[in-house]
This record gives C-alpha cells, sequence and structure tokens, in this order.
C-alpha cells in the first residue's frame, strides 16, 4: 500500500498544531515538512523552532525536504529534532556522499530529491546509501502546482534501477498528486506520495488520505 505524507506546507499555519493532529489521526503514514531557504527555491517557509511545535504535535514520523543552499548547514539545524527522513536536492551538493553520511550518523535516513528536469542516471553510483528517492512532479518551491506527467517513465526508470541496485530504497513523488494519477503513480514502483492541497482542501481529509491508500 503506497504511504501518504500530507505536506503541511498547505496547512492552516494559524492553526498548525491542529491540522497536524488531524492528518496524523486521519491515518497518514508521514508528516512532510518543506524547507525553503529564499535562495534554492523563490519562497522562504520554516525554521526548526515552528518544526519543534509540529514535531510535538505529530503523532507520526517527520519527512524533511530541504530546498536549501548550504544543505549541511540545514542538516545540523534539523537533525536534532530527530525526523524519520532528511531529504536533500541533488543539484546542489557538491558533496552527496559525505551528506549522506552526516544524515545518517544523526541516526537519520537520508534521501535524494531529483528536480523534473534531473535524471535518475545521476544517482547511479549513491543509490546503493539511500533510504528513499523523492522525484518532483512539480518544480519546488510552492504548493498547489500541476502535476508533471513526465515523473511517470521517471519513477519507472527509476524503480528498474533500485531493484538493482538497492531494492530496499523507496521512491516518493511529490506535486500535484491526487486519485486522479495516484494509480498510475503506483504502476510506476512509487511507495510513498507527498500530497498537500489535495489533503488539506478536502473536506474530509481523512478520507483523501485513504483514497491514495491503495
Amino acid at each position: 500500500m503506497i504511504q501518504v505524507a500530507p505536506s503541511i506546507l498547505s496547512a492552516d499555519f494559524g492553526n498548525l498544531a491542529r491540522d497536524v493532529k488531524e492528518i496524523c489521526e486521519g491515518g497518514c503514514d508521514l508528516v512532510h515538512v518543506d524547507v525553503m531557504d529564499g535562495h534554492f527555491v523563490p519562497n522562504l517557509t520554516i525554521g526548526p523552532v515552528v518544526v519543534s511545535a509540529v514535531a510535538k504535535a505529530a503523532t507520526k514520523p517527520l519527512d524533511i525536504h530541504l530546498m536549501v543552499e548550504n544543505n549541511t548547514f540545514f542538516v545540523e539545524l534539523f537533525a536534532p529534532l530527530k525526523p524519520e527522513y532528511i531529504s536533500f536536492h541533488i543539484e546542489e551538493e557538491k558533496h552527496p556522499h559525505r551528506l549522506i553520511q552526516k544524515i545518517r550518523s544523526y541516526g537519520i535516513k537520508p534521501a535524494i530529491v531529483l528536480n523534473p528536469n534531473s535524471i535518475p542516471e545521476e544517482l547511479e553510483y549513491i543509490l546503493a546509501d539511500l533510504d528513499m528517492v523523492l522525484l518532483m512532479s512539480v518544480n519546488p518551491g510552492f504548493g498547489g502546482q500541476s502535476f508533471i506527467d513526465s515523473v511517470i517513465p521517471k519513477a519507472k526508470k527509476l524503480d528498474a534501477m533500485r531493484k538493482r541496485l538497492n531494492p530496499n530504497c523507496l521512491i516518493e513523488v511529490d506535486g500535484g498528486v491526487s486519485d486522479k494519477n495516484i494509480q498510475s503513480l503506483k504502476d510506476a514502483g512509487v511507495d510513498v506520495v507527498v500530497a498537500g492541497s489535495y489533503v488539506f482542501k478536502h473536506q474530509d481529509r481523512a478520507q483523501a488520505i485513504k483514497s491514495l491508500q491503495i
């Protein structure tokens, strides 16, 4: 069954603890946290003080997605919160092996993110060291964007690669996920989906989560 990680980027920040508790009680598998620095992407989101409050409200593990420059600094900033995963963009990291080892040294599972224009082959020599690969199905920076269909063949290619190099590595997709494309994602080998607008704008958030757990 596909795991669902609602992105709190689409939550009501005036009632963040309430919304986090609601999705956890509604059956989500992870709580996805988008950290943006205003440099790597043209948006600025939240720091460790707010994420600490999210962690206290959550009864499910955190999945922290760094969209930042200076990844090492941000890993050190968020590692004390003990998320399940920390993911960083391959496009921004000069020494990915070193950063993977650093994340793992904190007892956190490392993941790498690929932008829509990045190819799975970039991970050929590093996939064996990862717990998850996150494929962006929108351009990172803002919620509510339309799904980029080319992520489907990319996920299939990555699925074949991970079966050969690291069968335990999960594939996650983030951006524009809904009940309209969830079957295609599952058929492509995707294990985890990030859904922000689809979950938080739904009248019944528990039902929205359940509709993706196929």
